[in-house]
């Protein structure tokens, strides 16, 4: 009976998808080629939203650079720095259901404005109290905390938002181009951190992400925005519901977010960690820690551009499983190297590899889910993404307390190399299924686990 019941969720949420497509981009796509590489720019709605938040992007970066220099300035401590990201990101654990609930039943494009004026607020009293000198140690959990209940609500409003700016058409290269600018925010913002942090302070950093968000609440302000067909409301408890049980009933969608869940508890907290790496193992103070993280974003920046390259689904089951191998092999190179410069070189495939596996897990979900969805599984997806990290981190920090961040962070690169084999055990059973689903949405690729 349960596998019937599976079957005719899976079935069911297909022919609502086929009947129900979102509007095309909120306005006509502009004529004219483009490479195929930035297709998605082609629509205006995109344009704004890709330069805004270029901009956001970079001060995002540098804020969160700054923030784990503060910490470790403040306290010395790998086990805060673990408390702190903790704390930044365990709201989105256990409040994304919510989140996605939200971008399902209401207008997708003022949340997303309501939430990025909501963290520039959030930014300017960070700014505030760190130039006044004012700020305490509890005073930065409460406002990580309060960031990552807004992002609870953002990330899915923001990745389900995707859609309406670009259509069907050119989802897949919109997903890749903004993870793209992410990326490329990632290899600007810490350098930038790491100058202004060494030579006038980490305010500063919070100061400028602040005015950035000017930029990204500007260009979603611009935008034309076609109206969206919503269902009737039942209860949000009861659309809570309806999202996890697609999701658990729904094969490939359950082992894509399984997978991104172990990489993200396993192998991302490394990044709670890099302060000591910087200071203490590679001795590169401030300005090392900048440079380090601009190598992960160097990696990153270059596999999104890869996939963006991309015209089809094809392929991208087996990509994520060799690039979250790769990804914890490379952690474990990492974790033991002691020369600064060769650990440079080697966050870049670490970057390439985690931006490429998490690219792909969100590509190929998006695929499969139907419009009416799509909030709530880019809610999964952030709770397994964002949500596990903090988890992670905390870990991370104990770890590192009592056997060393090289070794914390060795043990969750096997971890990732494990979920990855498992993962790619489980591809040749899901393949039908999966091209099924895509088929539904009329997402053009074929086979996703080949």
């Amino acid at each position: 009976m349960a596998k019937k019941d599976s079957t005719e969720l899976v079935e069911a949420a297909a022919l609502e998808a086929a009947e129900t497509s979102p509007p095309i981009g909120g306005m006509p796509a502009r004529a004219g080629r483009l490479p195929v590489t930035l297709r998605a720019l082609r629509h205006r709605n995109f344009q704004l939203f890709f330069g805004g938040q270029l901009i956001s992007l970079v001060g995002t970066w540098m804020q969160s650079v700054a923030q784990a220099w503060l910490v470790y300035r403040l306290t010395g401590s790998s086990l805060l720095l673990g408390v702190v990201a903790f704390a930044s990101q365990i709201p989105i654990f256990l409040l994304s259901p919510v989140g996605g609930t939200v971008a399902d039943r209401y207008n997708r494009h003022r949340v997303v404005i309501a939430t990025q004026t909501t963290s520039m607020v959030l930014a300017a009293i960070l700014a505030t109290l760190t130039l006044g000198h004012w700020i305490k140690v509890w005073e930065l959990i409460v406002l990580a905390s309060s960031l990552g209940v807004v992002n609870a609500f953002d990330i899915p409003a923001r990745q389900s938002f995707l859609v309406e700016m670009v259509g069907r058409e050119d989802l897949m290269n919109a997903i890749a181009l903004n993870s793209s600018m992410f990326n490329g925010a990632r290899v600007v913002g810490p350098a930038i951190a790491g100058i202004l942090v060494a030579s006038i302070g980490e305010g500063w950093c919070f100061f400028a992400n602040a005015v950035s968000f000017i930029a990204v609440i500007t260009g979603l302000l611009m935008m034309k925005i076609a109206p969206r067909k919503h269902e009737p409301h039942s209860s949000m408890m009861e659309h809570i519901a309806e999202g996890f049980r697609f999701a658990q009933h729904t094969t490939p969608v359950r082992n894509l977010l399984y997978l991104v869940g172990l990489i993200s508890l396993a192998g991302v907290p490394y990044t709670v960690l890099m302060p000591i790496f910087a200071d203490r193992i590679l001795h590169g103070g401030a300005w090392g820690l900048g440079l380090l993280m601009g190598a992960t974003g160097v990696g990153a920046m270059v596999g999104a551009l890869t996939l963006a390259s991309r015209t089809g689904v094809r392929g991208l089951g087996r990509i994520a499983a060799f690039s979250a191998a790769g990804f914890g092999a490379s952690l474990v190179i990492f974790a033991f190297s002691r020369n600064f410069i060769f650990s440079m070189i080697i966050l870049v495939p670490t970057g390439f590899t985690l931006m490429t596996q998490m690219a792909c897990a969100n590509t190929l979900i998006q695929a499969m889910v139907p419009d009416r969805l799509r909030g709530r599984m880019m809610a999964l997806y952030s709770m397994m993404f964002m949500g596990m990290a903090p988890l992670g981190g905390l870990f991370g920090g104990i770890a590192a307390d009592w056997i060393g961040a090289p070794w914390a962070v060795a043990i969750g690169g096997i971890a990732c190399v494990v979920a990855a084999g498992i993962f790619y055990l489980k591809l040749p059973a899901v393949r039908m299924e999966a091209e099924r689903l895509i088929l539904a949405q009329g997402m053009a690729g074929g086979e996703p686990s080949e």
